[in-house]
């Protein structure tokens, strides 16, 4: 018994002590020692799904995704996207919808250096800038998860202000768009739909007890950058900023 007590303090005792090299490790390097690779979604979708609060990646309509290194190993993933509804690249590029892209995913593991975040998508912005025709990217920080956006006015984005909360359908335990349901050209969409229906006494605002149901949420703030000076003069002063 002494010896097996031994060997667990001895295993926990290298646990902290690998955590802690980790940690101190990943304080001691700084941003500009970290790479940054654009890269297939296959590249950064497991990746996406442990480390992004939503572990999931459904309804995301991939354009554009990147991956953050240290060295050989990824720490980091960003997936800039068409925005989930039409009119939203309607309401925020009304000239030239197609223009406008969504931050959709950003995530990086823990303990990485201040500013790493600020770093990636500043990064990421001008790879857009030089080599796509996109001129607005939207951007959501999500309140209900504590999420105020710091990150995104570190990195120059605009607020906007916010989408005044609402509600979200929960499928599993993952969250969904209210309106998925809606997109019927969609696989996913019309899953969720044909689920919905086959519910056996179900109503609109069902109970949290079942495994599909509306649940209210708190709002989002709305954050606009623009790569194109032209069009940020003229949209923000349409929207008296």
């Amino acid at each position: 018994m002494y010896i097996l007590q031994s060997t667990q303090h001895t295993s926990r005792y290298q646990k902290v002590i690998g955590y802690l090299h980790t940690m101190w490790s990943m304080r001691s390097l700084k941003v500009r020692d970290f790479t940054i690779e654009s890269v297939p979604r296959s590249a950064i979708q497991k990746f996406v799904e442990k480390w992004h609060y939503s572990h999931s990646t459904n309804g995301v309509q991939h354009t554009q995704c990147f991956a953050l290194f240290d060295g050989m190993t990824l720490i980091g993933a960003i997936v800039y996207a068409l925005p989930s509804m039409k009119s939203t690249a309607k309401k925020y590029h009304p000239d030239n919808p197609d223009r406008c892209w969504e931050l959709r995913r950003l995530c990086c593991i823990d303990d990485t250096p201040t500013n790493t975040e600020s770093y990636f998508i500043g990064k990421t912005l001008r790879w857009l800038k030089q080599n796509t025709d996109i001129e607005v990217v939207v951007s959501y920080s999500d309140l209900e998860e504590g999420h105020e956006g710091i990150v995104y006015k570190a990195s120059n984005f605009i607020l906007l202000g916010n989408n005044g909360g609402g509600r979200v359908l929960m499928v599993d335990g993952k969250r969904f768009h209210a309106r998925s349901m809606n997109q019927k050209e969609k696989p996913y969409g019309r899953e969720l739909k044909r689920r919905w229906e086959n519910k056996k006494g179900h109503n609109f605002w069902d109970s949290e007890e079942t495994d599909m149901y509306y649940k209210n949420v708190k709002p989002k703030n709305i954050y606009l950058y623009y790569l194109n000076k032209r069009v940020k003069k003229k949209l923000l002063k349409e929207y008296n900023l």
